[in-house]
């Protein structure tokens, strides 16, 4: 008996280290979760939801948040199960850097209903398609960490009207970069963001000269203010970019007025090429 419960063991290992190997999964290897018309079940996820696919119409669901899929039982789908167990379905979900699958069944005894699962890195699978970017928590983390970094190095400064501008750090992550950047208001006048643009455009400008300006829009900002009293502070991160050097980067901070204070800032190529590694 004991010899033939370990070739049982043997042989279903086996069979999910081949279903792994060859890129397959399968239905029965998906983990067993219990639902019921009653209840909603939640699933919260590390990432923003990009995708979710549930394969039959015995259940419903949606995206009431970007990291929260929420699916329960329709009624009358079960209404004749009679209180049996039975497997409803499979759900999807899609984030931005995984993909995790979920084989429902529909559970009467509410001692097997749960409200909440986290999905955890052992249920889901990478996609890897190309090269990956980092997803808006790894991007989120390394904005702390940028926040927080205690060296400062002051690669440019500017003022006018009151205000004081400095980019203080540049950091790069993979093909990210990362502007560590504060403001600093010396008057009594609150200051109210009318919008923060980021710019290449050529160093030296005549009357003559077409000014050629190119706008690059940040991957992510770790904080959205909508003014500030006294000091401001924060985070952009961009996809890396290279310009030539008779071209600058600009960064333009301008105030929701009619003929509100505007502050410019430049930094170089090479202060790109001089970025600490977080």
């Amino acid at each position: 008996m004991t010899q033939k419960i370990i070739t049982l063991i043997l042989w279903a290992v086996t069979i999910s280290v081949y279903a792994q190997q060859n890129g397959t999964l399968l239905k029965s290897q998906l983990p067993k979760i219990y639902i019921d018309e009653e209840i909603s079940l939640h699933f919260l996820s590390p990432e923003p939801i990009q995708y979710v696919d549930i394969s039959t119409d015995n259940m419903i669901g949606d995206i009431p948040l970007e990291n929260v899929f929420r699916v329960k039982a329709i009624r009358d789908s079960v209404s004749n199960l009679n209180g049996y167990n039975k497997s409803l379905g499979v759900v999807t979900i899609i984030g931005q850097k995984f993909i995790a699958q979920y084989d429902l069944w529909y559970a009467h005894d509410e001692r097997q209903l749960k409200t909440q699962i986290e999905i955890l890195p052992i249920n889901t699978s990478p996609l890897e398609v190309g090269k990956i970017p980092l997803s808006d928590q790894e991007l989120r983390y390394f904005s702390i960490e940028a926040f927080k970094g205690k060296k400062k190095d002051n690669i440019t400064k500017s003022s006018q009207y009151g205000v004081t501008g400095q980019v203080n750090s540049i950091y790069t992550v993979d093909d990210y970069i990362f502007l560590d950047i504060s403001f600093t208001n010396k008057t009594n006048l609150k200051f109210d963001l009318d919008q923060l643009r980021f710019k290449i455009e050529d160093k030296r400008i005549t009357k003559a000269t077409n000014v050629q300006s190119i706008e690059i829009e940040p991957e992510y900002q770790l904080f959205t203010p909508k003014s500030f009293e006294k000091k401001y502070h924060n985070i952009y991160v961009f996809k890396k970019f290279t310009f030539p050097n008779s071209k600058v980067f600009t960064i333009e901070l301008s105030e929701s007025q009619i003929s509100g204070r505007t502050l410019s800032l430049e930094i170089k190529y090479a202060d790109l090429l001089a970025a600490d590694t977080l």
